[in-house]
């Protein structure tokens, strides 16, 4: 059955025009708002007419949103050379969208370390005053040395 395909032929154009897109970026985009960036993802519609480009770049979403400008800025040029790189009937059109979710995760494992570290902290003054007379961490004074 057609529709029952694992990869469209979107899924294979967005992973080739991505691999085109990160050496055309790399080697031929000369915008100094543009760094050194990571493609992350490419999703193509359907009928191959638009695709969206996430990319990652190290620095801060401000430079990020300046990279995306620079981008959006050289989708024609980018459009044009990946339509001579590539064998397709018309090569869609390029949006860029900068994609800060690995600074949302570093932000997040950050305030989960130090929740773990605060908790870690107050539980380390809680264990002295759990215990026994007799140092017993059960806290039961019958429970004592005696081999029960």
């Amino acid at each position: 059955m057609p529709g029952n395909r694992d990869f469209q032929r979107s899924d294979r154009v967005g992973e080739q025009i991505q691999r085109e897109l990160a050496e055309l970026i790399r080697l031929e985009v000369k915008d100094p708002r543009v760094g050194m960036v990571t493609v992350a993802e490419v999703e193509v519609s359907r009928d191959l007419a638009h695709a969206r480009v996430y990319f990652t770049l190290l620095g801060g979403a401000e430079k990020g949103l300046e990279a995306q400008a620079g981008l959006n800025n050289a989708a024609g040029f980018l459009r044009h050379a990946l339509g001579q790189r590539m064998r397709l009937r018309s090569v869609p059109q390029l949006r860029f969208i900068y994609d800060d979710t690995p600074e949302r995760g570093a932000e997040l494992s950050a305030l989960i370390d130090r929740a773990l570290a605060e908790d870690r902290a107050h539980h380390a003054g809680d264990e002295g005053s759990e215990r026994g007379d007799d140092g017993d961490a059960s806290g039961d004074p019958d429970q004592g040395d005696r081999g029960v």
